[in-house]
């Protein structure tokens, strides 16, 4: 799978743990940065994240800050994103499941680095379950139906 990745300053260890365990399992990982622990804005890297996630140059994408919040807001203003901010297996599993979330939003100073493997290990292998939950989804993407 064609995974784009992004973080801020706080969350670069945590991003490369990631990066290479998403390798090791044979992903193909484009890191979109940071790629050092100068001061930076989260909202640059989500956008720039949510951007390769709608042109398709990702199939996935994974943001990471210190708490997750800033950049899964940053992340969800492109209407072609539909990222969940997730913390335990149970809501990544779920995102996938009922909303068709195509970015995870992690909090690097919230979850170690295990859970955060778990939760995007799952994150990837859950399919969306489509159904009636495919109405719900289509009003995430197009307000106006609501």
């Amino acid at each position: 799978m064609r995974i784009a990745i992004a973080s801020d300053h706080a969350a670069l260890d945590m991003k490369s743990a990631l990066v290479a365990h998403l390798q090791q399992v044979g992903h193909e990982v484009s890191d979109l940065g940071p790629h050092n622990l100068e001061s930076v804005d989260y909202p640059d890297f989500g956008y720039k994240l949510a951007r390769a996630v709608a042109t398709g140059a990702a199939e996935r994408g994974i943001a990471i800050c210190g708490s997750g919040i800033g950049i899964s807001i940053a992340v969800n203003r492109n209407p072609a994103c539909r990222c969940a901010l997730v913390s335990e297996p149970l809501s990544a599993q779920l995102s996938r499941e009922h909303n068709d979330a195509n970015v995870i939003a992690l909090g690097a100073r919230l979850i170690g680095a295990e859970m955060a493997k778990t939760c995007v290990d799952i994150f990837l292998a859950t399919p969306f379950g489509g159904d009636r939950h495919q109405r719900r989804v289509n009003k995430l993407t197009n307000p106006d139906i609501a």
